[in-house]
């Protein structure tokens, strides 16, 4: 079995093919195409993605991530939280590599996954800063500039709003993909008047939703401590 998981995933899915017509430059697709290269290159020892998914790459991870950044297209700086192998953030990066001011925080504890990211963000040009930490440390220290807030398969959207509240009643947006069980999640989240919530469509699955909070608008710039 250890020698089955240190095979070469077979990559699937139409590579660049998948996202929308006009959507990203020759030049962004060349660099998803070295960050899947070094995807698989670091896959090999380090198991950044699960090694069934890595067989539909594109659509799985890239295009997921895709539609995060589809959702607040005029945000340009960004927190990560729990970053892993970069979807959504560092995906994120890549998009806005081109567009002056931009800054994706990518936020991630495990060192080795954050050895990746430099890695992938020096060779790819990404738009992206990465912090070596837990989250309930660096995320205070980003300072009030912070326009989006992401995260992927990370924690229950409670947890997440919890870990964000601060930066969404200062007037970020979070974006956070969320799977079928997604309406358990609103069930059980201990409903908070001061934000609401939408659910779109995901581009990948017709059974999930991307979840984007906001401060209610009577609760913008009203910080508890």
């Amino acid at each position: 079995m250890a020698k089955d998981s240190m095979k070469s995933p077979q990559i699937q899915g139409g590579s660049y093919d998948c996202f929308p017509p006009g959507s990203i430059s020759q030049v962004t697709r060349q660099k998803f195409e070295i960050y899947t290269d070094r995807l698989v290159h670091w896959q090999k020892v380090k198991n950044l993605v699960s090694h069934s998914s890595m067989q539909h790459v594109w659509k799985r991870h890239f295009l997921d991530s895709f539609q995060v950044q589809a959702c607040a297209p005029s945000a340009r700086i960004w927190a990560d939280l729990g970053s892993g192998a970069g979807f959504p953030g560092l995906v994120t990066a890549i998009l806005l590599s081109e567009t002056v001011g931009s800054c994706v925080h990518l936020i991630e504890s495990d060192h080795r996954k954050c050895a990746f990211l430099r890695e992938v963000s020096r060779e790819t040009g990404a738009a992206a800063e990465i912090h070596h930490g837990r989250i309930e440390s660096v995320l205070p220290t980003l300072g009030p500039d912070i326009e989006a807030i992401s995260a992927r398969a990370l924690a229950p959207l409670s947890d997440l709003i919890g870990m964000a509240a601060h930066l969404l009643l200062k007037g970020a947006v979070g974006i956070f993909p969320k799977g079928q069980d997604v309406a358990a999640e609103l069930t059980d989240l201990a409903m908070d008047s001061r934000f609401a919530i939408d659910l779109v469509p995901s581009a990948t699955d017709s059974h999930a939703r991307v979840a984007i909070v906001r401060a209610a608008s009577s609760y913008l710039g009203q910080v508890r401590a």
